[in-house]
């Protein structure tokens, strides 16, 4: 007996040493107090169950020690099924812990995260994962106050298979810290994610992912991003922002996505097997773009991408000398090597950000002069269908430039920039929508055999280059369809990913106002309302936080809306994700109240607002966009404006860090007449050289009598825009100083313009703005 008892004692110590749990236990939990008491008992192994339903203003503090064998699992009764709303958060601290299956909507986080590796500055996680989960529109109360929606510390954590979408405020989506000694070499892994829309944010602070800080920057991290979708992620410039050395971003697909994948901050970093997917009516999409030295970027596949200088298809900056922490490190050593462009508007700028003309306006410290040196282009291929009038654009001297047995076919143009470049004919031939490869045709020609390119052993899909290599991306004819598109890969697999059904859109008929109101209540998003009545007397503003078209019944007669409602107040309130068409409307106020207007607080999100066939009069403002609010796209066309005090006021955001409060307004085939200031105040302040916004086109427009009461002397304010086009407009008789003011540095630009008795329409080159650094 004894003997016997020694055995089991044995065995017991021998599990135990080997981190097993023999105790393992499932813990099912109803509410916080119950989940704070299995959190507090839980041991190696175990695991605590989420009952399925709503879990309000919960505060989760997930410690414990698990290792390597016996994680502890914090997980729903049903992925999916356990919603966290109001104000909850999670964090997470100790060893070997894994979440699963949690659904973060309708709420926001109490503090700066939702998801967070860390309980406090000295309990960080390690080893622990957040898989198959959800976060969606989990904002705060306004796009000016911060938070990360997952926010890495600690080493050797992972985010994968969950589904992240809507980050409309301040702050990253995601970001690892490096700060400490206990999150440097950190090794984290964001892998097989689906990044959904990010909305512009208008300014800085946007990123989708952002890994480390310019501080931090010189800090190893060896984080591994991969195999995750980025679908129209256009919070800003940077979609990915690299501030640290050592990261890997492989296999990642970038569709639509307004930005680009940025080594802003750090050195070494591998972008290997990317693609990055643009689309015809955007010129904003970008691709890769590189700061820092010995960057490795090969096997890339860049699709149809418009976007120009900073969110070019593959831009190589000039960077500072003597860089600080936070501005542009040069480029040096640094391979660029068998990457594909196919239908790119020049897909090749070297020098971007060269700013030296800039020189009276701004400190020695911001001139970016050192070009990129011991830069190596190499084995690439370039495809156009038709031809690019610049395949290459050097803002600088390319002296530090090395370019090697590249291919390219751009169908007969010129290249200003030859050597290194071969110029044939092929074809290339559809493999699936969006992906072309070589028909078969492809010159042979000596590859160029550089310094460890033989490491360079695989193409974009994960075929040898070893026996076949050729140039660009993709080596061979024979390859299977990578199912670019197929979503199943991506995120958890319990939820289906959202589609617009334009099939169950409504018409709703309304002839009275209270039918109106009515009608907006319970319409549903890209419902119709037609107004069917001559005339309608509001008193009150109508909310707008859905998409909705309101328009006339008959498209040959405008339905009459006179407002009678309280001074300061708008017809129709801009709520966020509101989203108004409005067609053949005479909206009449009575001087004092605002035609449109976003919320004076609370814009969690932006709005948008599309005008035709209107008439509006008698307002104190047509537009008026309080401080933190936000549109993504303002439109008016075909509409006359008359008799208002003040037009599109789009200048809260004066402290000069950067934002601004719309990302494009167009005006086209409009008339304004007797709007006593601005037809437009539109404004960003702070000089932030990788903000590329906002975008004003106003063209086949007529201005008479306007502005005599605007202060400034200015007709059409547009300081510190960034892309502004001024074309095909008559001004007559405006007493003004200035129709424009255009910032000459930047892509602003009119033509054809007709000026009468309205002052001067100028461009100065360089405008001076605050230092945001």
């Amino acid at each position: 007996m004894i003997k016997k008892g020694l055995l089991v004692i044995g065995a017991a110590l021998l599990l135990l040493s080997c981190g097993e749990n023999p105790t393992k236990k499932s813990t099912y939990v109803k509410n916080i107090t119950e989940l704070n008491a299995a959190i507090k008992n839980a041991a190696p192994g175990d695991e605590i169950v989420m009952a399925n339903g709503d879990w309000t203003d919960v505060e989760i503090r997930f410690i414990g020690y698990g290792n390597d064998k016996n994680p502890i699992t914090l997980k729903a009764e049903t992925a999916g099924e356990v919603i966290i709303k109001g104000k909850s958060d999670l964090k997470l601290g100790g060893e070997y812990l894994l979440v699963n299956g949690l659904y973060f909507t309708e709420g926001s986080s109490p503090t700066r995260s939702v998801i967070e590796f860390a309980i406090n500055q000295d309990t960080v996680a390690n080893h622990s994962s957040v898989r198959n989960c959800v976060v969606l529109d989990y904002n705060k109360g306004q796009r000016n106050q911060t938070d990360i929606w997952v926010q890495f510390k600690g080493r050797y954590n992972e985010l994968d298979h969950s589904y992240i979408e809507g980050k409309a405020n301040r702050g990253p989506t995601v970001r690892v810290d490096l700060e400490g000694n206990r999150s440097i070499k950190n090794y984290h892994k964001i892998t097989n994610n689906y990044f959904g829309p990010r909305p512009p944010k208008g300014g800085p602070s946007a990123e989708t992912i952002q890994i480390g800080n310019s501080y931090t920057s010189m800090a190893p991290s060896y984080t591994l991003v991969a195999n995750n979708f980025f679908d129209r992620c256009n919070g800003e410039v940077e979609v990915i922002s690299s501030k640290t050395n050592f990261n890997e971003f492989r296999n990642n697909v970038f569709y639509k996505s307004e930005g680009s994948l940025v080594t802003r901050h750090g050195n070494y970093c591998i972008v290997d097997g990317n693609y990055f997917i643009g689309d015809d009516n955007s010129e904003q999409i970008g691709g890769i773009r590189l700061i820092g030295t010995g960057h490795w970027v090969m096997n890339n596949y860049f699709y149809n991408l418009k976007g120009k200088v900073f969110r070019s298809p593959l831009a190589v900056m000039n960077g500072i000398p003597k860089s600080p922490l936070n501005r542009y490190i040069q480029v040096t050593d640094v391979v660029v090597a068998h990457n594909s462009w196919i239908n790119c508007t020049s897909p090749l700028q070297f020098g971007v950000g060269s700013n030296v003309d800039q020189k009276d306006v701004l400190p020695a410290s911001e001139i970016r002069s050192e070009r990129p040196i011991r830069t190596i282009v190499a084995n690439n291929l370039i495809y156009n269908e038709k031809s690019d009038k610049q395949p290459i654009i050097a803002h600088d001297s390319l002296d530090g430039i090395t370019f090697k047995s590249n291919l390219i076919n751009n169908q007969g143009g010129s290249l200003k920039y030859s050597s290194g470049f071969r110029q044939e004919e092929f074809l290339l031939k559809e493999l699936e929508d969006k992906i072309l490869i070589s028909s078969g045709d492809l010159p042979e020609f000596e590859l160029y055999q550089g310094f460890e390119f033989d490491q360079i052993t695989k193409d974009l899909f994960g075929n040898s280059r070893m026996t076949m290599n050729s140039v660009g991306a993709i080596s061979g004819t024979s390859v299977e369809k990578p199912n670019l598109m197929d979503l199943s890969k991506y995120g958890p697999d319990w939820y289906a990913l959202k589609s617009v059904d334009n099939a169950s859109a409504k018409m709703h008929a309304a002839g009275s106002v209270s039918e109106l109101e009515t009608a907006i209540q319970d319409a549903k998003s890209g419902d119709t309302i037609i107004l069917t009545a001559d005339r309608y007397e509001l008193k009150s503003s109508m909310k707008i936080n859905k998409k909705l078209m309101i328009r006339s019944a008959d498209a040959d007669s405008k339905v009459a809306i006179q407002y009678l409602g309280a001074p300061k107040t708008p017809v129709f309130e801009m709520n966020p994700k509101g989203h108004l068409i409005l067609k053949g409307v005479n909206l009449k106020g009575t001087n004092s109240q605002y035609a449109f207007a976003s919320l004076q607080s609370n814009m969690s999100s932006l709005y948008n607002l599309n005008v035709n066939d209107c008439e509006i009069s008698d307002f104190d403002y047509v537009l008026k966009g309080y401080k933190y609010s936000f549109s993504e796209y303002i439109k008016f066309n075909s509409t006359l404006i008359k008799n208002c005090a003040n037009g599109l006021e789009l200048s809260a955001e004066n402290d000069d860090r950067g934002d601004y409060n719309a990302e494009n307004i167009f005006i086209d085939n409009c008339q304004f007449e007797n709007v006593n200031k601005n037809v437009i105040d539109y404004y960003r302040g702070g000089y932030d050289e990788s903000t590329v916004g906002g975008n004003l086109k106003v063209t086949n427009s007529s201005f008479k009598q306007c502005g005599f009461q605007e202060k400034n002397g200015v007709l059409i304010n547009t300081y510190g825009i960034i892309n502004v086009d001024i074309s095909g407009n008559k001004f007559q008789n405006n007493k003004v100083e200035l129709v424009a003011r255009l910032w000459g540095a930047k892509n602003n630009s009119h033509s054809d313009n007709v000026i009468e008795n309205s002052g001067k329409l100028v461009v100065e080159q360089n405008l001076p703005l605050k230092l945001m650094y």
